[in-house]
């Protein structure tokens, strides 16, 4: 298994610095890592410096409360592809899931859906530390008629992050044609190796050096 192919690594938090994600980047390019995941204010820069290595650009949408308008998301989305973003990290939104507005949920995945190429990747947050089991499966089941590549576990900034029973519970409902990325939390190998074991195909982290290399680390997404 080459671990390193499973890994989203991972810059989000708000005083993150310019210097930062390029160091990021660095390590991206040396570990190959699958992804660099970044805020969409950074997409510019990481796009020019994963240029020609392989490296894919992940943006997150909605991030990290869900609450924006559709418009909005699908306006960041359209901003972040024609910046260079490969793939695309969605928040949903939680509040009309959890209060049964099925429809709204699934509109607000499509129309992000919708900007997407044929070559661009989606991923839809769920945030399953708000959610119910009923609600993670609904959740599951709404992104993947909508059109998602993959359901993601977690922002990594609400009350908890990835557990092994929510991704075997997301691999469950999705089925073969949807992947589950697991994020939050995630800081060393073993927990990364049991989220794959688990149906993780993704793995979406900070402490992915640690993880790859099979140390500790203090990093906190």
């Amino acid at each position: 298994m080459n671990l390193s192919q499973y890994i989203d690594h991972t810059i989000l938090k708000p005083e993150t610095t310019r210097d930062q994600v390029l160091e990021v980047c660095r390590e991206a390019r040396e570990y190959e890592f699958y992804s660099v995941c970044i805020n969409p204010a950074h997409v510019p820069l990481v796009s020019e410096a994963l240029k020609d290595t392989g490296v894919k650009v992940t943006a997150v949408i909605g991030f990290p409360l869900g609450a924006n308008r559709t418009a909005v998301k699908v306006f960041e989305t359209r901003t972040a592809l024609e910046e260079g973003a490969d793939e695309i990290d969605m928040v949903i939104n939680i509040g009309a899931l959890k209060e049964g507005d099925f429809d709204l949920v699934q509109r607000d995945i499509q129309g992000v859906r919708s900007v997407l190429g044929e070559s661009h990747v989606l991923k839809v947050i769920i945030e399953t530390c708000l959610l119910t089991d009923e609600e993670k499966v609904k959740a599951c089941e709404i992104a993947k008629a909508a059109g998602a590549h993959f359901v993601k576990t977690s922002t990594g900034f609400s009350s908890g992050g990835a557990t092994v029973e929510d991704v075997r519970l997301m691999k469950t409902t999705v089925g073969e044609t949807v992947r589950v990325k697991a994020s939050g939390g995630v800081r060393d190998q073993a927990t990364a190796l049991a989220m794959i074991e688990a149906g993780a195909s993704r793995i979406g982290a900070s402490a992915s050096v640690a993880i790859v290399k099979g140390t500790k680390s203090t990093a906190s997404y």
